[in-house]
């Protein structure tokens, strides 16, 4: 990996300015840009859901070698590992590219430290150990991180920039499908027979851990099924 050292940190300014010019351009467009200027100190953040599996088929055509690291906090559900698996053998992605990121505490440490269920009473926290930690760590040495949030998915992300600077963790954030609409991402699945994580046949729009995701039916807000009974709406890794 190069080192982010190497790689020149641009101005909020150039990055805006970079961000705006690319408004018209296409998510693969954006995605080659990005590769040509920050490759190999560049990495996929993919949980697997739907955003995420098409990034990783856009990424895969443009350059197979940038690297993805996962979040596992090991309450997933057997579904996603199972995509994940199906992944890797699908577009043969060798295992040194696929990093796994877990939290320090094992959930029996967690639990004898911070009570049992911490998620039913202190989700926030449960998700700064289990997700903003790992995170801090994987993006440690990179200097740009893609994302597959959308404007769309909530008023937390409708602001969101196709390339910005990360202030929380303190490196470039690619956004490449920030434009995008939920039907759009289905297309582009359907269209390219990418492989996806089944529960969104299963009224999961949004999938994260088994014990903070429940399925959302039509009408209702697609982040609506996360921590739900919570006011909480993000996880702590976007804003």
């Amino acid at each position: 990996m190069t080192s982010p050292a190497s790689i020149p940190r641009p101005s909020e300014q150039e990055l805006k300015a970079w961000s705006d010019r690319l408004e018209t351009h296409s998510p693969q467009e954006i995605l080659a840009h990005v590769i040509e200027r920050f490759f190999p100190s560049l990495v996929l953040a993919c949980s697997f859901g739907a955003e995420d599996v098409v990034l990783f088929d856009m990424i895969h055509r443009i350059n197979p070698a940038v690297p993805l690291f996962y979040l596992d906090t090991e309450f997933l559900f057997p579904e996603t590992y199972e995509t994940r698996d199906r992944l890797i053998a699908h577009y043969r992605v060798p295992a040194e590219q696929v990093i796994q990121m877990k939290s320090t505490l094992t959930p029996a440490e967690q639990a004898a430290k911070h009570g049992e269920a911490l998620w039913t009473r202190e989700p926030d926290r449960c998700c700064a150990l289990r997700k903003v930690e790992p995170l801090t760590r994987a993006l440690s040495g990179y200097a740009a991180w893609v994302t597959g949030i959308r404007r769309d998915q909530s008023p937390t992300r409708a602001t969101a920039g196709l390339i910005e600077w990360d202030h929380k963790f303190q490196l470039v954030k690619i956004n490449p499908l920030a434009k995008w609409t939920w039907t759009d991402v289905w297309t582009y699945i359907k269209l390219h027979e990418v492989p996806y994580n089944p529960l969104h046949d299963q009224h999961y729009p949004s999938i994260g851990c088994t014990h903070c995701t429940a399925p959302v039916m039509p009408g209702e807000d697609p982040r609506s099924g996360r921590w739900k009974n919570f006011t909480k709406t993000e996880c702590g890794l976007h804003k």
